[in-house]
């Protein structure tokens, strides 16, 4: 690896840059962007650390259970990964813009490597008006009491989507905690019939501007009926129109049924993202 100049860890005398660097890409930079808002830029209270590079911050990058770089060339994604690869991996996974996650990858890979998948092309999607096609009345938030209900096709989501059952090898606990959570933030929603979920989804993060959709989900039974459609159109319309924010989602560039799906709900590509699963 090349001699670069080292990334910095950010701190509070940092938040202003911080949070400009965050404005400027407001929907790649979203799931970052709504720790910090809610947490500050300190390590202890933000989860993870924030690595800046370049006098002018030409280069960000958040470490934690994600490493997420947001910013930056050659040289910023060197000094990321010299300083990634001088502690313990605690990272499940790189995400975030193609560019960035690519050649951050090529710099740990020797000793991070092999991944368990590279999906290289994922579109990052927005939607920032009224949907395209009718939501459906039937999504609606999950309360507290259904979380048993709910929980299953959470599990059956993140099984299909990242190829491992969260709720293995000692998972289960943390995983239901943080299910629970995003239901007591009214952050989930779903419709059941007669008691079980046909359709499920999720705002994983919500910054001060963008909502990001994620693990949307049809039981198998129900698939190619426009459930999906309609369900994902609800959880936007919820976003743009309930809470004023742009909606955004990330998907796969192989999953052509998901994609058709949400253009035609209306949302438009606005960049490209990768992730590197470990």
């Amino acid at each position: 690896m090349l001699k670069v100049a080292g990334a910095r860890l950010m701190e509070e005398r940092d938040a202003n840059l911080v949070r400009s660097a965050l404005d400027s890409a407001p929907v790649a930079a979203c799931m970052v962007a709504a720790r910090v808002e809610e947490a500050g830029v300190h390590p202890l209270r933000l989860g993870g650390e924030l690595w800046g590079y370049g006098g002018r911050l030409s280069g960000m990058c958040f470490s934690g259970a994600n490493l997420v770089p947001l910013r930056g060339g050659p040289d910023a994604m060197r000094a990321f990964a010299d300083r990634a690869l001088r502690r313990r991996r605690v990272c499940s996974s790189l995400v975030g813009p193609s560019e960035q996650v690519l050649a951050l990858w090529e710099e740990v890979e020797a000793q991070w490597g092999p991944a368990r998948e590279i999906r290289a092309e994922q579109p990052l999607m927005a939607l920032s008006e009224r949907p395209h096609v009718e939501p459906d009345p039937l999504v609606r938030s999950v309360r507290p009491d259904e979380l048993e209900r709910y929980l299953p096709a959470a599990v059956a989501m993140f099984t299909e989507e990242v190829g491992v059952d969260p709720s293995t090898d000692g998972g289960a606990a943390g995983y239901r905690a943080r299910v629970a959570d995003l239901i007591a933030g009214g952050r989930a929603f779903a419709r059941f019939e007669d008691g079980e979920v046909v359709f499920k989804a999720e705002i994983g993060a919500l910054s001060s501007t963008v909502g990001q959709i994620q693990g949307v989900w049809v039981h198998p039974d129900r698939r190619s009926t426009g459930l999906g459609t309609a369900g994902t159109a609800a959880v936007a319309d919820r976003l743009v129109r309930g809470l004023g924010r742009t909606a955004s989602l990330y998907v796969n560039d192989y999953n052509v049924a998901a994609r058709a799906a949400y253009q035609k709900v209306g949302f438009r590509r606005v960049g490209e993202f990768a992730t590197v699963l470990l």
